[in-house]
């Protein structure tokens, strides 16, 4: 079964480093986080054997959300090599971010 890391600040940039992550900077108490939280599991399901998938917490991670610029939430970035390669901001659907990830491995 995929499992979808968390991450924060004293993990981040080791799991980022090398290869592309998938990268859902969230909060507890947002809605459309709550929504997106499925579609990031099902996401993880059908590419962790060849990305990250992982979670920020944005509460308990501010200083890497203020890396980011992280404004909105849910944010998802999608980095290759520790490099932000696409973002989005908002509630996504599955196949929109399986393709984003797909685009940059």
């Amino acid at each position: 079964m995929a499992e979808v890391k968390h991450l924060d600040g004293t993990n981040f940039a080791e799991a980022t480093a090398s290869g592309v992550a998938l990268v859902d900077f969230w909060a507890e108490w947002c809605g459309p986080c709550k929504m997106l939280g499925p579609i990031i599991e099902e996401v993880a399901q059908e590419i962790s054997d060849k990305a990250v998938v992982a979670k920020v917490d944005v509460d308990q991670a501010q200083q890497l959300a203020a890396q980011f610029n992280v404004r909105s939430i849910p944010a998802i970035f999608i980095l290759k090599d520790g490099k932000v390669v696409d973002q989005f901001v908002g509630l996504q659907d599955k196949t929109t971010l399986v393709n984003a990830v797909k685009a940059a491995l």
